[in-house]
């Protein structure tokens, strides 16, 4: 493939993580926030419990499935898992609408779990790192961008819906719409470019896999994803709460911010992948994990109405190449041979802290009266991982290889 122009096949490929993207990770992960305060309202639930979803099924589904999940698309390839992953999010989410106790909340909370590692992140970011070499972050960018189209659109979307027909019906609709719009595009898309299929058919050296878990920089980059993940959606999933009832936004001026800051994260996504072409993926990774540790200190100035939505501004470019930089820094540091099995086991870690760091600082709300203590320990998160990041190499060096799988 030429590195200058762009294939059909590659076109297919950024346009099928773009809309899976948008419908798992835009619509789902960031659209369920929206409900959180109804389901505090009408259960009776505690800001911890309502935030506990991703815990309970991210603490079973990725110790037993992320390792899996990538040996499967190393071996496979990601299409058919890509699939599955799709159908079990938007009837998991559909599942919400129905719910009526603390166990279907948490059994549909595993689905999405399992939906989420099966066709979210994952699989997407080895089908464009197969795809994709010189241009990898442009193209890995533009992919990202669906996360933040969907969501910037589902507040405003979810909040409609919620006018119109009730929060259950605003959960079954959407559902449906993550269905319709990520599953065909995945079902036509190919594994990998036919000359690389035809590489494949032959032993080729690569990287061991057990080289990697050996090193010193496959620890620091788990750690350091783990950690900023963590307080990106420490802060993210307990954002509506914080601005419905803490500081008392009507739904219009909540949906405003969240949408905001899914915006602001196109424009991170952009920027980071393009810096990310162009310079050392390590030092784009520490500018990002410091805008996030920036960002989160202004929310101790929520009472001023600036200070929120310079915030969101800011917080919003974080996001937007928080989540992209990881597979683009695991690619540089132990190539794509190995990437499935290699994302599958840090997504599980990356996973844990998403699930653990929103009922952390949920939790402190629950108990201090305020979220003075969770942004605090939140930031301490981000901090960590900007150490971290800051003693990987800038690429992985005689690491052994092997051949075959």
């Amino acid at each position: 493939m030429q590195a200058d122009k762009l294939s059909a096949g590659q076109y297919k490929v950024t346009a099928t993580g773009f809309l899976s993207l948008f419908s798992i990770v835009g619509i789902m992960f960031y659209g369920l926030p929206f409900f959180f305060d109804f389901w505090v309202k009408e259960f009776g639930w505690s800001r911890a419990m309502v935030t506990s979803g991703n815990l309970a099924g991210k603490v079973i589904v990725g110790p037993l499935f992320g390792f899996a999940a990538g040996w499967f698309i190393d071996r496979f390839g990601p299409r058919r898992l890509m699939l599955s992953g799709i159908l079990m999010v938007g009837l998991a989410v559909m599942g919400l609408g129905i719910m009526q106790s603390v166990w279907q909340f948490y059994t549909f909370y595993f689905l999405i779990a399992l939906g989420y590692m099966c066709g979210g992140p994952l699989p997407n970011q080895v089908l464009i790192s197969r795809w994709f070499s010189t241009a990898r972050g442009k193209a890995m960018g533009i992919a990202y961008l669906g996360i933040g189209v969907g969501g910037m659109l589902v507040p405003h979307i979810a909040r409609w819906l919620n006018q119109e027909a009730g929060w259950r019906t605003a959960l079954t609709v959407l559902g449906g719409i993550i269905i319709v719009v990520a599953f065909p595009m995945a079902w036509f898309v190919k594994e990998s470019p036919d000359e690389q299929a035809e590489e494949h058919k032959t032993p080729e050296p690569k990287v061991s896999l057990s080289s990697v878990v050996r090193s010193k920089s496959f620890y620091l980059l788990a750690i350091g994803s783990m950690c900023s993940i963590g307080a990106v959606a420490g802060v993210s999933q307990n954002l509506k709460l914080f601005l419905s009832l803490d500081l008392q936004y009507s739904q219009g001026q909540a949906a405003s911010i969240m949408s905001l800051v899914l915006g602001s994260s196109i424009i991170g996504r952009l920027l980071m992948g393009w810096l990310a072409d162009r310079f050392a993926k390590k030092h784009v990774m520490l500018l990002i994990y410091a805008i996030v540790s920036l960002s989160i200190l202004l929310l101790y100035s929520s009472t001023t109405p600036t200070a929120i939505y310079v915030f969101a501004v800011l917080f919003g470019i974080g996001l937007g190449g928080d989540y992209m930089i990881i597979p683009l820094m695991a690619a540089e540091l132990f190539g794509v041979k190995v990437m499935g099995r290699v994302m599958g086991l840090i997504l599980t870690v990356d996973g844990l802290a998403e699930a653990f760091g929103p009922i952390m600082a949920g939790a402190l709300r629950d108990r201090t009266g305020s979220y003075a203590m969770g942004f605090t320990a939140l930031i301490v998160l981000s901090v960590v991982g900007c150490i971290a990041v800051g003693l990987l190499p800038g690429k992985q060096k005689d690491l052994p290889t092997k051949t075959g799988y």
